[in-house]
């Protein structure tokens, strides 16, 4: 097969079979139904790329991108916090409802940005994906599984504590960094090879190794986007396709799993490519829609008179945190409470914010419309 071959390992009572992947990169064949994808996803990356320069602040749209990211990401592997969890958590908005599992979403914020800085200086590499895994797993659940640290013990997956009864059991330790350094050189690889394939081969082939005792299918989808914006075929960080892959979770698995168990490497590209083609094409949709609440709700705000200029602080500020309290707004505009409190029902007035919890005291308020265009699936 192109992708690898199954190993005997250990014997008798003991024995089980390992995949060893074969080194990067594999031929593929190209035909007309995948050549078309190709095409067509070249294209929704490129107007999607370009909505950077449309959008008031791309970084704005960026942020609640990658909370969204984060909470999909985290829910494929089991986590039950939500995006409304995640948004209560970042803005220090006491809940008993938020999930405890919360803090893994948070991390993968944490990871996520702190890998997109991080390029500025040092290049996508082994060292990089060690970085980001440590923050990934630092005082969560998988903490006690060597954060920033590739395995030294064979791992499984499937088959409970029984790794000869397991659905797939990734290469044995000794076999982990000649694979990773192959991986690292494929990411400069110069070969013609086009840049989307190559994402695509680098995700599965991660999944493959699983180089980590913890976190793999994370940090495979986090060098989704990382590679994307290494090539420069994004310029910022727009595309994330967890939200795809978690509504097809279960082809998502039978697809990565066929690259291996049956060397369907182009059945792996063409689900990839289909992910990326429709992920674009809903940031897109979702950055006009941005735009148009934004022009409408701007309209409401100048109809404020003295208050407009404390209202349009306000307001901005909603884009990167989309629930607010009385006492963020006093910080934002400098008020003191009762103004603060009466420009906060001039906008729910306007209905640009709603009030949450339904309380008389410790209130808050949402930029409801906003944070549906990211809910929306």
């Amino acid at each position: 097969m192109r992708t690898g071959k199954y190993i005997t390992q250990l014997k008798g009572d003991l024995e089980y079979k390992a995949f060893i992947p074969n080194p990067l990169p594999f031929e593929i064949k190209i035909d007309k139904e995948f050549q078309s994808l190709l095409s067509e996803a070249d294209q929704s990356l490129g107007r999607l790329d370009g909505i950077a320069e449309t959008l008031p602040d791309v970084d704005f749209f960026i942020l609640m991108y990658i909370r969204k990211e984060a909470t999909l990401s985290s829910q494929v592997e089991g986590t039950e916090a939500t995006f409304a969890d995640v948004l209560k958590a970042e803005a220090k908005i006491r809940d008993l409802e938020i999930h405890k599992d919360v803090d893994e979403i948070l991390n993968y914020i944490n990871a996520m940005n702190y890998g997109l800085k991080r390029m500025e200086t040092l290049p996508l590499s082994l060292r990089l994906i060690k970085e980001i895994h440590k923050i990934l797993l630092t005082g969560v659940r998988g903490e006690g599984r060597e954060p920033g640290e590739f395995r030294k013990t064979q791992n499984w997956i499937g088959g409970g504590p029984s790794i000869q009864k397991a659905s797939f059991v990734p290469p044995p330790p000794n076999e982990i960094m000649p694979l990773l350094d192959n991986l690292e050189k494929f990411f400069y690889d110069k070969s013609p090879t086009p840049i989307l394939v190559k994402t695509g081969l680098i995700h599965a082939q991660f999944e493959v190794i699983h180089p980590f005792l913890d976190g793999n299918g994370r940090i495979g989808r986090l060098l989704i986007t990382f590679y994307l914006c290494q090539q420069k075929v994004l310029h910022k960080p727009l595309l994330y396709l967890s939200d795809f892959f978690k509504k097809y979770k279960q082809e998502y698995y039978d697809r990565l799993n066929a690259f291996h168990e049956k060397d369907d490497i182009e059945g792996w590209l063409k689900f990839f490519l289909n992910g990326i083609i429709i992920t674009a094409k809903e940031a897109v949709e979702t950055s006009k829609k941005i735009i148009k609440l934004r022009e409408e709700d701007m309209k409401r705000i100048f109809t404020l008179g003295r208050s407009v200029n404390k209202a349009t602080l306000v307001f901005n500020h909603l884009f990167h945190t989309p629930l607010i309290t009385i006492k963020d707004v006093e910080k934002i505009t400098g008020l003191k409470n009762p103004n603060a409190l009466a420009l906060i029902n001039k906008l729910v007035n306007l209905g640009i914010l709603t009030e949450t919890t339904g309380r008389k005291r410790n209130k808050v308020f949402a930029y409801e419309r906003y944070i549906k265009l990211f809910e929306e699936t």
